[in-house]
């Protein structure tokens, strides 16, 4: 067997880990901010639960689904995204019994089968906010909200929304017949699959990416002309909202989902910094999800950002380099009375929330001391016999390589002092 990660997969470690985790961060105090409470849903559901939550016609479910047969004869599938296993928790766990709306957000790896490009693996992570229970403009326009927060405070400024309204069932229909009579007209000059698309999900086929295609859909009738009364307002609401909330946008027609439980708003963050794959965010109102899996209904609006992207498009357009890992403080020992101190000391300090270390390999002090070095310890010092029969500890800071004096038995309380 070779020892390596599967195509598609990747560790997370060193230095990039310690990206991830303060994007995590930036994310769990936007959402603490927003009143958005996490939810961790499991790594798999049964089969059927994303076979009526994505849609059985989709890539998704057709071809990129990591499927199996479980022990127990069960159809079991590593979640392909979080939405349908959030809608299934809300409903399992009567949530919509409390006070409405439930806000939920989530940060989660998720696994589709496909060709592996920038920002997307097999096994990928998502972070994503859902709101159920309202189907006010209010609440989309605090949705996109949270994404433009969201990059603001990753420090992502290529970014431009683009937002769009699909209206109602109604509407929908309306629609639906407008753009098929439009594609058969086109039908010659489209690719097989969008043939294939063109009856049993015509929206999908504004979406194809073939460049031959998309010069053929410019003239493509746009769903905002058949948008009824009560959509139109809706739609007009929630861009008198993002005005008054400072967030700019572009109305673009060309923004759609295929599936049909996708109602009123959809939404794009769209980045130029990553290629093709500009998507770093984008999300939509989805008033009959709920349903759909089996629920009553319930009016829903969330959005999806791939955690890999936000981290991609944020290096892109911030090269300062990372700052270095740091310690506060590096306890060296000479012998193995000082070892046992040190560790003692070291303890100490780490229960006081002060991060501290020591050496674990038995090194000469010098080696400690460059070791000291190559871990960013702000302060050190050196036990060893003198130290222990004083009870007193000379502590350097390593910068200006001044020095202190402290009584042993009063260090941690003088050093919290010296930190802050």
């Amino acid at each position: 067997m070779e020892l390596r990660a599967l195509k598609g997969t990747k560790d997370i470690f060193g230095d990039e880990m310690r990206k991830w985790l303060e994007v995590e961060e930036i994310i769990r105090g936007l959402c603490d901010d927003f009143g958005f409470n996490q939810i961790r849903t499991p790594m798999f559901e049964y089969t059927d639960l994303f076979a009526r939550g994505v849609g059985e016609t989709t890539d998704i479910v057709n071809k990129e689904m990591y499927s199996f047969v479980d022990k127990g004869e069960n159809r079991i599938t590593l979640k392909p995204e979080s939405t349908a296993a959030v809608v299934r928790a809300f409903l399992e766990h009567s949530m919509y019994a409390d006070t409405q709306p439930t806000k939920l957000y989530y940060i989660s790896p998720t696994f589709r089968y496909e060709r592996p490009q920038a920002g997307r693996q097999r096994q990928f992570h998502q972070f994503g906010v859902e709101m159920f229970g309202t189907d006010s403009a209010t609440a989309d326009a605090e949705i996109i909200a949270i994404g433009h927060t969201l990059l603001k405070r990753l420090g992502i400024k290529k970014v431009e929304l683009h937002i769009n309204s699909l209206g109602g069932p109604e509407c929908r229909k309306k629609y639906n017949e407008t753009l098929k009579a439009f594609l058969h007209s086109k039908k010659e000059h489209l690719c097989p699959l969008c043939q294939e698309r063109m009856d049993k999900n015509p929206l999908r086929v504004l979406d194809c990416k073939n460049k031959e295609c998309q010069e053929h859909l410019k003239e493509a009738p746009t769903v905002l002309s058949t948008l009824g009364d009560e959509c139109k307002a809706h739609f007009n609401q929630l861009q008198e909202l993002l005005t008054a909330m400072n967030i700019p946008f572009i109305v673009d027609p060309g923004i759609v989902r295929g599936l049909d439980y996708y109602t009123k708003t959809v939404f794009e963050f769209i980045s130029n910094d990553i290629g093709a794959q500009g998507t770093v965010c984008g999300g939509g109102r989805y008033d009959k999800l709920v349903d759909e899996i089996g629920g009553k209904h319930v009016p829903a609006v969330g959005f999806g950002a791939g955690m890999e992207r936000l981290i991609i498009v944020r290096d892109a357009e911030n090269n300062a380099p990372l700052a270095p890992a740091t310690r506060d403080i590096f306890i060296g020992y000479r012998g193995d009375a000082a070892m046992v101190e040190a560790f003692k000391l070291v303890n100490s300090l780490r229960q006081v929330g002060i991060s501290a270390e020591s050496d674990h390999l038995q090194r000469s002090i010098k080696a400690q001391m460059k070791y000291a070095n190559k871990i960013g310890a702000r302060y050190s010092i050196i036990i060893g016999e003198s130290e222990l029969e004083e009870r007193s500890l000379k502590l350097k800071e390593m910068e200006s390589g001044n020095e202190v004096t402290i009584p042993m038995d009063q260090f941690v309380e003088a050093f919290k002092n010296i930190l802050g």
